[in-house]
């Protein structure tokens, strides 16, 4: 297949793609890439173009007529739900009398993982599928072009297009070839190592914490653990992003990629955190509960999560946007990348003055969190 004759089209949502065809693009390592994962956020009610999420995944045909190449791709009338700010950009747009929505959208809904976005069995194609996009938003009228938490390999194919870079934080666990928490403990500060033993103790005293994965994941599990997402939705969002029906979805399709933790009082779970098991990372994702113990969510969401990672040999936790307050417990500060494309040339020259200040403090910011670790010096 010769550039000349590549073809994009636009599917009408990723439920409308065969499953095998689609994750032999996305591979496996990642599994909010996946066809069940993605597929689910639309069959659910919880992406589609009622919510301001339409999906317009692009695809590239082999020349025997399978898939070869897609990315995913939403047309936003919004800029919710996707941890990449852009709303001082929407408010400057409309000042100037332009119309900042809808926008086109490449990206996992409701999800800041760091991951591919140009999914193909072919290299050769990612930059057909960029083309693509810009196509569509010239063809369309829309403002403007975001493809986040785009994989570090990614971001070259972007620039090359001609494409904004922009840069933000997270903050990840490593695993060392830890044998134990304890093995993890030692790399610390002695002072560290104290508070976070002192720290886990009072966190689950009087409270059992259990694993739930698989085909031990029943309806009750669900039904618990949205009690919670929508308790930590309605505060931080105003109303929950997903769906009850996704939750079940999730655990029909994708069971054996999903591991539950929740604390127990008196055999009831109190509170309890979601996370997906990729190829060589936990990610932790959504969190809540109903009662208010000093500690919990720490232990919950970033203790448990090093526990689960060390029993199951995976490389990386990755708990999720932001949160400073990951560094003192051993997540490291790291990079994070999104790409933008701006048609408009002044607008265009704007975002890129503002970028360049941005990326320049970011930068500094994670070199000098870098050196707020509580791990031992020297």
């Amino acid at each position: 297949m010769s550039a000349e004759d590549i073809i994009a089209r636009v599917g009408d949502g990723v439920a409308s793609f065969a499953g095998e065809q689609w994750d032999r693009c996305a591979g496996t390592d990642n599994p909010f890439l996946s066809h069940a994962f993605l597929s689910a956020l639309e069959e659910s009610g919880s992406a589609t173009a009622q919510t301001g999420w339409q999906s317009v995944p692009v695809a590239i045909d082999a020349d025997d007529g399978t898939l070869a190449g897609v990315m995913p791709a939403y047309v936003k009338s919004h800029s919710q739900g996707e941890y990449v700010f852009d709303h001082a950009w929407a408010n400057a747009y409309t000042r100037v009398g332009r119309h900042y929505y809808p926008k086109l959208q490449i990206a996992v809904p409701f999800t800041p993982v760091p991951g591919r976005r140009l999914l193909s069995r072919d290299p050769r194609l990612a930059p057909q599928l960029i083309a693509a996009a810009e196509t569509i938003v010239q063809q369309n009228h829309l403002s403007s072009a975001h493809a986040t938490f785009i994989a570090e390999e990614e971001v070259p194919l972007f620039e090359a297009a001609g494409w904004l870079i922009r840069i933000d934080t997270q903050f990840h666990w490593h695993n060392e070839g830890f044998a134990s928490f304890e093995d993890f403990l030692a790399t610390l500060a002695s002072r560290k190592r104290k508070a976070i033993r002192k720290e886990r103790a009072s966190a689950v005293e009087g409270l059992d914490v259990i694993w739930v994965s698989g085909a031990d994941i029943k309806e009750r599990h669900w039904d618990a653990f949205w009690r919670f997402y929508q308790d930590t939705g309605s505060r931080k969002w105003g109303r929950p992003y997903l769906s009850r029906r996704f939750f079940s979805l999730l655990g029909e399709r994708m069971a054996d990629r999903v591991m539950l933790i929740f604390a127990m009082r008196g055999g009831v779970p109190i509170a309890g955190a979601l996370n997906l098991i990729g190829s060589d990372t936990l990610y932790g994702r959504y969190w809540g509960t109903t009662a208010d113990v000093p500690h919990l969510h720490f232990e919950i969401c970033y203790y448990q999560a090093i526990d689960v990672a060390i029993e199951r040999g995976l490389k990386r936790v990755e708990a999720g946007a932001q949160g400073g307050h990951k560094l003192a417990r051993g997540y490291r500060p790291v990079p994070t990348y999104s790409a933008h494309y701006l048609p408009d040339p002044r607008f265009r020259e704007a975002v890129a003055d503002f970028l360049a200040a941005e990326r320049n403090a970011v930068v500094e910011e994670i070199g000098a969190l870098a050196e707020m670790t509580p791990f031992k010096k020297g």
